[in-house]
């Protein structure tokens, strides 16, 4: 018999520029939105959600998460997905999912912004992308590009991320 007694975690909806959003260095670019995450849910099974639009001919470096899993939706845009050495297209409709320790890497391979929504369980994308971008304002021109920060690989250790194997 089903639980019936309620969920701690809370109603929430948001209209697209609700969301906090970020600027993203280089190698990305574009833009992240947060939708979703534990602190405005509640949720019982810990997860985040959000956008990200990578600026044409940029990239999201190869990475994995070594405690987490994460679903990819391709939004608008067209590009590739690098996964283990294969090479997927990236088009609208097209979804990926990535259990823990599988490298990956998303390429905007076309002449327009990749727009793809990803939910990670449990969360802390959210996080990581707050710490190295920079505060966006819905309707502001994109800053020029700049640098991710210095101590990148703490806060990639200190949110999602695990190692690369080395190549070779």
């Amino acid at each position: 018999m089903p639980d019936a007694s309620p969920s701690p975690a809370r109603l929430v909806i948001r209209q697209p520029e609700e969301a906090p959003s970020y600027w993203q260095p280089v190698p990305a670019n574009g833009f992240v939105r947060c939708l979703l995450d534990q602190a405005s849910t509640g949720s019982e099974t810990p997860f985040a959600m959000g956008t990200q639009t990578v600026a044409p001919g940029c990239h999201v470096r190869e990475h994995l998460h070594d405690a987490n899993e994460e679903a990819i939706f391709v939004l608008e845009g067209e590009g590739e997905a690098h996964i283990e050495g294969a090479v997927h297209p990236m088009r609208p409709g097209g979804i990926f999912f990535f259990p823990r320790h599988r490298a990956h890497s998303f390429h905007n391979t076309g002449e327009a912004p990749l727009t793809f929504c990803w939910v990670i369980l449990p969360g802390g994308l959210e996080s990581f992308f707050a710490r190295i971008g920079r505060e966006r304002v819905p309707g502001e021109a994109a800053p020029a590009p700049f640098p991710r920060p210095e101590n990148v690989l703490q806060i990639e250790a200190e949110t999602v991320f695990g190692r690369l194997p080395p190549k070779g």
